[in-house]
């Protein structure tokens, strides 16, 4: 679980460190220098945009679907359970003050 929230979190941070325009400026000084050419600098900058946010995506599934889990073992989606059972003791409290009024009544004929 760590592990996964570590990595939605260097993805963030990924994203906010290393955005679009920083990549394609780098890739630029590529072009200029003549490691790469303009469509390369262009597909690897489109590529890494795409790469991102998947990561973004599959890590945040992981996290939701991980902190679900934790929610129903603690029982938190429990409250209609609950709920009906503070309904039922309420019912069984009134009967029961329901029948010690009447045993203290003096019979009827």
């Amino acid at each position: 679980m760590i592990d996964v929230i570590k990595r939605t979190m260097l993805a963030g941070v990924g994203a906010a460190v290393i955005t679009k325009e920083k990549a394609e400026a780098a890739f630029a000084e590529w072009v200029k220098k003549g490691k790469i050419s303009a469509d390369e600098a262009k597909a690897m900058a489109s590529k890494l945009a795409d790469d991102g946010k998947a990561e973004y995506e599959r890590s945040s599934a992981e996290v939701k679907q991980t902190v679900r889990e934790l929610l129903d073992k603690a029982g938190v989606g429990q409250k209609d359970r609950i709920d009906a059972l503070e309904k039922r003791l309420l019912a069984l409290e009134i009967e029961v003050a329901n029948l010690a009024t009447h045993k203290d009544a003096p019979p009827q004929a």
